[in-house]
């Protein structure tokens, strides 16, 4: 009969701290967090330029339409990617709720500046996406913060 000896299990303990470790909230959770958080405040940053185009356009020089048509494929991913870190970092569910909702957001956003008299909510939306991106960007950064 082989016995392991001591440097054997002494390595098997170490690999299974090394599991327990990455599949901590404290840990491996919190890299999540970091990433959410990131594109959680790029997307409400981005949102507040939208709007600001969109005002530009509105009030100075309409030329600035295609620029905010242009700029949301710049960042209509980060929801997605948000939602993508939550789901990966096992992040509490409000945050993957809040991420969820912002992808749908999204697409309801396409919906809303192409379908006749359905415009008049796309800028409404647009604040309900920069509240929601804003409260999942604090509550991320409460994570973080242990």
């Amino acid at each position: 009969m082989v016995y392991p000896d001591l440097h054997s299990i002494k390595r098997e303990l170490e690999e299974c701290d090394v599991k327990e470790k990455e599949n901590d909230p404290k840990t491996g959770g919190r890299r999540s967090a970091i990433v959410f958080l990131v594109f959680a405040w790029a997307t409400a940053a981005c949102i507040v330029a939208q709007i600001f185009l969109a005002g530009v356009a509105v009030f100075t020089d309409p030329s600035y339409w295609y620029h905010h048509r242009i700029f949301v494929h710049l960042f209509e991913w980060l929801p997605v990617f948000m939602l993508v870190a939550a789901l990966v970092g096992k992040l509490p569910k409000s945050l993957r709720w809040q991420s969820a909702a912002l992808v749908a957001l999204v697409f309801i956003q396409y919906v809303t500046a192409n379908v006749g008299n359905l415009g008049a909510v796309h800028p409404v939306i647009a604040a309900v996406m920069f509240w929601l991106s804003l409260t999942a960007a604090r509550e991320a950064a409460k994570r973080v913060r242990g």
